[in-house]
């Protein structure tokens, strides 16, 4: 049956049915609106929108791996800010003669990265598209000061937790036209953000923090703007995927979805957590092995 054929309050009725709403959520879908509650009197939103051909491609991912990435992309921004998800909301586009079947993957893949975080999905709205198309909305508490880009101060030391340049080694295989390591192909299909080590990252006193996303020296170079500081990274201790050209990819590839963050000198990490460098004075800038990295990152406007 394809999605054309059940009609649009019947996808509605069926996509509901198929996902969990979180403890957050006091009211759900049905209403004209979700209620969302904020133990701690604040709400943490952050948005992303994800295009067929774009970020992701059919042919390359299942349905189940494409609501999984949906939702993580927007899930570690809010653990980013130092906040607690709660819920997403989800606009939802599609061909009418996309498999409903397809469709019940997706939300399972929604519905399940959602439960590592304890969220759930709120809501949404569907509309007929060209291709598939997600607008996704993640909301979360923030239960303590948030950890924004600015804290960075001269002395942190720059630490990284979760995968770099997976993701991008498995776009330049399935671009290649192969299927293996699985485990780069995987990377790039469903990424695997560690929630964890970044909802801890406050306990260990992290000055600032961010979702790796574009690239690292990119994101880096956020942070570094934002607080006015040079962010010095040691190559050797980067992590870097099991290919011959890993640290290009470590440093420029996107959508692992790893977290990077800055800590005051000699504090205690977990092991999740791994030290590649340190902040100091000087003009806002990423250096790698002392000297500027021209390597790129993404943007979906200079970008082919």
């Amino acid at each position: 049956m394809s999605i054309g054929e059940l009609g649009e309050f019947g996808l509605i009725a069926r996509i509901t049915g198929r996902l969990g709403q979180g403890p957050e959520v006091e009211l759900g879908p049905g209403d004209d609106a979700a209620i969302v509650r904020a133990p701690g009197g604040r709400v943490v939103a952050t948005t992303d929108l994800l295009v067929e051909g774009r970020h992701f491609r059919r042919d390359w991912s299942p349905p189940y791996d494409i609501g999984r990435k949906a939702a993580a992309q927007n899930l570690a921004d809010v653990v980013a800010m130092g906040a607690r998800p709660t819920a997403l909301l989800i606009g939802f586009g599609a061909p009418p003669g996309t498999a409903v079947d397809w469709v019940d993957a997706l939300c399972d893949g929604l519905r399940d990265e959602c439960a590592q975080v304890g969220a759930g999905v709120a809501g949404g709205d569907i509309v007929r598209a060209e291709a598939v198309v997600l607008a996704v909305t993640a909301l979360g508490a923030l239960d303590g000061p948030a950890i924004t880009r600015s804290g960075a101060r001269p002395g942190d030391v720059v630490a990284v937790a979760g995968r770099l340049g997976h993701a991008e080694a498995g776009v330049e295989l399935l671009s290649a036209g192969l299927r293996e390591p699985a485990d780069l192909i995987d990377a790039h299909r469903r990424p695997r953000p560690p929630y964890a080590a970044a909802l801890r990252a406050r306990e260990f006193g992290a000055t600032a923090m961010l979702d790796v996303s574009d690239g690292l020296v990119q994101d880096l170079g956020h942070i570094a703007e934002s607080a006015g500081v040079r962010i010095e990274i040691d190559g050797a201790a980067v992590p870097v995927p099991p290919v011959p050209d890993g640290l290009r990819l470590a440093l420029t590839g996107g959508e692992d979805h790893a977290f990077a963050a800055t800590f005051p000198e000699g504090a205690a990490l977990p092991a999740e957590w791994r030290t590649i460098g340190r902040v100091a004075e000087g003009p806002a800038e990423v250096l790698v092995d002392g000297r500027p990295y021209r390597g790129g990152g993404w943007d979906h406007f200079r970008l082919p």
